[in-house]
């Protein structure tokens, strides 16, 4: 398997997602604004949101798929058949006790997590109706991903990929037609929603089919391999949940503060998605499956080379990106969200949270290779202990950019930077301190290059913004045409460079056991 052929169509697929995406929150900012109704949208969606990072994505997937590669690899697919089965059947029973609990305390969890809502009883109450709806959303996409992390193990990586795009799909045709017939308005969002969970899920299960996959959920507690995953997640989910709880400490805090906030953060955090989708969830994607395999065949070498490949990728990418969107922060901004109920406040605000973002975007994305290194090994605790004491020192910058130093809700952007970058240099050492990772040779005059090549991108924007009007003259088309052009003569300025310092693509093809 060629990993970067492979890590190129996740790529593209989760890029057409994302930018689906952002048509999607470009036509919410401009039916719904930024205010109580779209706050109280954003949290209820967060939180099963966060809840499906934990059980499915997080937890379950670290979890999960080294397991699934060793039954494949020593046992036989039959034997791995009986294993998902009884996976899903476990994941099932779960997940619809944590729904149905979710959907009957929604008060008290609204009230716990965004508590400065419970002062004005109408957004409160409107937070507790979007979530019994929203609730639901995480059985639906838990088993999703649990497809999805079969179809990875197989090295069927498109599928998955583009499961995501339904649920764009779903938001944006309930928002643009369907919004009259709610009262009031923003719950066509939460039935969106639910609807595209249910799209992501129905839409693998042909796929699974196809290789051999598709079984129904079977209960059985005794069954070894379930325990196995069941002990692999108590420390794994305690790791997720640490970042999660993380966001939603964030969440408190912003509720605290003015009308909009969480707003704001949400509209920066979707850019900050963008990069971090399409090349970080894709090289984790890509990697765990293979590393595992490496794991399970014994072989050190490739397990090296495998994480050498990702980190070389993450900074070829990443770098530019988080340089990029702090240049770019107010063409980004006006361009994609300043229409309609969002106003130039509100673009303003969202800058600065987004600028704030940008400085943890490589640490980040580098977190999304150097994790896997320990999943791949059923190492779960050495992420987890990092991740408690990064969520610590979150907590601490909190305090410190919020009360100490006020920068209100960039101060939150800017703890979460940081405290990722934190994570990927723990991450990174303990990695080295075991002796399981050895770079390959090279990255010194790797690094000197990507910082001329950066310094060439960084002046051709600044030099094109110069010559550019006002960010907010012109309409939607106009806009996107002129911010088009802007970042189009960044991405040729930097590869430019990097050509003409010896770069070549086929450097990076990697091919995996």
């Amino acid at each position: 398997m060629n990993l970067l052929k492979s890590l190129a169509a996740v790529s593209s697929i989760t890029m057409i997602s994302r930018v689906l995406g952002f048509v999607r929150d470009t036509i919410i900012a401009r039916i719904f604004g930024a205010g109580v109704a779209s706050d109280a949208f954003f949290v209820a969606f967060k939180l099963p949101n966060l809840l499906r990072r934990i059980f499915a994505e997080g937890a379950f997937s670290q979890a999960f798929v080294p397991i699934l590669a060793e039954y494949k690899q020593q046992q036989g697919e039959e034997a791995a058949r009986t294993f998902v089965a009884y996976v899903s059947g476990m994941l099932t029973l779960v997940l619809a006790v944590v729904s149905l609990l979710g959907v009957l305390a929604a008060p008290w969890i609204v009230w716990v997590t965004a508590p400065g809502f419970a002062d004005e009883a109408d957004r409160f109450e409107l937070t507790s109706d979007l979530l019994r709806i929203t609730f639901p959303y995480i059985l639906l996409i838990s088993l999703s991903s649990l497809a999805g992390a079969i179809l990875n193990t197989w090295n069927r990586f498109a599928v998955p990929a583009f499961v995501p795009t339904l649920l764009n799909l779903c938001m944006i045709g309930f928002a643009l037609f369907l919004t009259p017939y709610f009262d009031p308005p923003i719950m066509v969002l939460g039935w969106a929603v639910l609807a595209g969970g249910l799209a992501q899920l129905l839409y693998q299960l042909p796929h699974l089919k196809k290789i051999g996959m598709l079984v129904l959920p079977r209960l059985n507690l005794r069954d070894s391999g379930v325990w196995r995953v069941m002990k692999l997640m108590g420390p794994a989910i305690l790791g997720v949940s640490v970042a999660q709880i993380s966001l939603i400490i964030n969440t408190v805090f912003a509720s605290f503060l003015v009308a909009g906030s969480v707003s704001w953060m949400y509209y920066a955090d979707r850019l900050m998605e963008l990069p971090s989708g399409v090349l970080g969830v894709a090289l984790g994607t890509i990697l765990l499956p293979s590393l595992s395999k490496s794991v399970a065949s014994q072989n050190s070498e490739e397990y090296s080379r495998l994480l050498d490949w990702g980190l070389r990728l993450c900074f070829l990418l990443v770098l530019p990106c988080a340089l990029a969107l702090a240049l770019l922060a107010e063409p980004l901004t006006v361009s994609l969200f300043q229409y309609g109920q969002f106003s130039g406040h509100d673009a303003q605000m969202t800058q600065r949270a987004l600028m704030a973002y940008s400085v943890g975007l490589l640490g980040l994305i580098l977190i999304k290779v150097l994790a896997p290194g320990f999943y791949a090994r059923q190492n779960i605790r050495t992420p987890v202990r990092i991740a408690m004491f990064t969520l610590a020192m979150t907590q601490v910058m909190n305090v410190l950019f919020v009360f100490v130093i006020p920068l209100a809700h960039a101060g939150l952007a800017l703890a979460i930077g940081l405290a990722a970058c934190l994570n990927a240099g723990l991450l990174y050492w303990r990695l080295r301190a075991h002796d399981l990772f050895q770079p390959q040779p090279g990255w010194g005059r790797f690094l000197a290059k990507l910082v001329l090549a950066v310094l060439a991108m960084v002046a051709v924007l600044l030099g094109v913004m110069q010559v550019m009007p006002a960010w907010d003259q012109g309409g939607m088309l106009l806009r996107f045409a002129r911010l088009g052009v802007l970042v189009g003569a960044g991405v040729m300025a930097y590869f430019g460079m990097l050509a003409v310092l010896g770069f070549r693509v086929r450097d990076f093809a990697r091919r995996a056991i």
